[in-house]
């Protein structure tokens, strides 16, 4: 799964990288991002097929949602199941989005502690971007529409698997279009670009513990440490 990531480019730094229009929202630096926070997300109009910038909350729900206590049992959607699951398959099929991203973590079991990695790519530009589904829902309590997202995840690749059997779906620029929509792109396409990331692409290094309370989002978080 993935359950904590770091996004700290500049706003205006994620949207030349990912070449959104429009006004763009207020965010700040995190370096700990965890389920139900707002966080930024880049979506196609589906008319005009521009992209943009906006803040939805981690944690998918699906439209036909009672309530929003389930978001947080959705913050990754697996691969495999996606195209039929009935959560997924809608939003695979029409709301997809990227997830701007510096690095992510993972935990690797150290006897009976465990030990947070921080794991990225090779590539001197960022932010990179994860693979994503997004949703619309409007509160029958309320009437207001919240807008939240879920991240993808496939099979480890071989850089990563020591330290968990799964990683999220790295896409590189070159699949954006397709992803986003702003192509054509059949199901088998789709399918085929939620894969593992290349292990040789692929670099990781041990961060502090702390980074596993989630009220913890400082910048000394991503940096490598020698672990105990």
């Amino acid at each position: 799964m993935c359950g904590r990531f770091a996004i700290h480019s500049p706003t205006d730094q994620i949207a030349a990288r990912f070449g959104t229009v429009g006004q763009l929202p207020e965010f700040g630096p995190r370096y700990n991002a965890a389920p139900l926070q707002m966080l930024p997300v880049v979506r196609a109009h589906p008319e005009t097929k521009e992209r943009r910038l906006g803040l939805l909350r981690w944690g998918l729900l699906p439209v036909w949602s009672k309530d929003a206590a389930g978001a947080a049992r959705m913050i990754n959607a697996r691969a495999e199941s996606v195209p039929e699951k009935p959560a997924f398959r809608s939003a695979f099929r029409k709301r997809r989005c990227l997830i701007p991203f510096d690095n992510f973590y993972e935990w690797k079991a150290d006897g009976k502690a465990k030990q947070p990695y921080a794991i990225g790519t090779t590539g001197n530009e960022k932010p990179d971007a994860f693979a994503g589904l997004w949703e619309g829902w409007k509160d029958p309590a309320t009437g207001e529409w919240l807008h939240t997202f879920t991240i993808i995840t496939t099979t480890a690749n071989d850089a990563t698997r020591d330290v968990h059997d799964r990683m999220p779906v790295i896409l590189p620029p070159a699949d954006w279009p397709a992803w986003l929509g702003e192509e054509e792109a059949g199901d088998d396409r789709l399918v085929g670009l939620m894969r593992p990331y290349p292990a040789d692409r692929t670099r990781l290094w041990p961060v502090h513990r702390d980074v596993g309370n989630v009220r913890n989002d400082r910048v000394d978080l991503i940096e490598p440490i020698n672990p105990a």
